[in-house]
């Protein structure tokens, strides 16, 4: 779990730097459309929905980005048809990969994928080769500096039915079945402890170390992967010294 959430603080760092606003709105709006489409209109009677609009909001997208997106979603407004697909892959070091992505046309979404797997030392895996190492999990995000008393912290998580809390520097990793996701946030919320950020992730059972190249080798994937329109993120079961990449 460790290698996911240092990916995060990665990430993190270099949306500070980067700013890519318009390719993360684009990623954005495809899944609130998505959840339109599968769920409803309705974030209250939607959790995934729901759960999109904040993400949306917590990024400043526009409300009327967000209306106009969920009315394509639910057939009020004319928009493309998209997919969800996954796919399993390998990076340098060893590493596996899960790349969840959301596409228009999956023959052009694959060859994308598969040619930058392959530029950069990485390759696809076929169906079951990586997912096995994983698990799907909620993980919801809470600042250690906006809740200093961590024995609270920890009593309203495991209150609002997580499965595991810990904390790493100055955040909470507050962990939840994938089922009980929205639940445990809606019951954290309620409780007045808002997540900084929250989402439904691949977690590694057990993460592989990474060093120099090959460290470098997987950031460098990942984020060319990220750059692509269709996909959505992507997961890995690494670990490596974050201070290291971010200096």
């Amino acid at each position: 779990m460790a290698g996911h959430s240092k990916w995060k603080q990665i990430k993190h760092y270099k949306a500070a730097t980067d700013a890519k606003r318009g390719a993360l709105f684009t990623k954005l709006i495809r899944e609130i459309t998505v959840a339109a489409k599968h769920g409803g209109g309705d974030p209250n009677g939607n959790p995934r929905l729901r759960t999109a609009i904040d993400t949306a909001k917590s990024a400043s997208m526009p409300k009327e980005n967000i209306d106009r997106a969920i009315k394509k979603g639910t057939g009020e407004l004319e928009g493309v048809e998209y997919h969800e697909v996954l796919y399993e892959a390998f990076a340098p070091g060893g590493v596996a990969l899960m790349i969840q992505a959301l596409t228009d046309n999956a023959n052009r979404t694959v060859a994308e994928v598969r040619l930058r797997l392959s530029r950069n030392g990485g390759n696809l895996g076929a169906t079951n080769s990586v997912s096995w190492m994983f698990e799907r999990k909620g993980q919801i995000y809470v600042s250690a500096t906006a809740y200093p008393n961590e024995d609270q912290a920890m009593e309203a998580a495991l209150d609002a039915g997580a499965t595991d809390f810990e904390r790493e520097d100055d955040q909470y990793i507050i962990s939840t079945a994938a089922a009980d996701f929205h639940i445990v946030r809606s019951a954290l919320s309620s409780k007045g402890v808002n997540p900084a950020e929250a989402e439904i992730a691949w977690i590694p059972r057990q993460t592989v170390r990474v060093e120099g190249k090959d460290a470098e080798g997987v950031i460098k994937l990942i984020e060319l992967l990220e750059d692509l329109d269709d996909v959505q993120k992507v997961d890995g079961n690494f670990d490596m010294d974050v201070s290291a990449m971010t200096a």
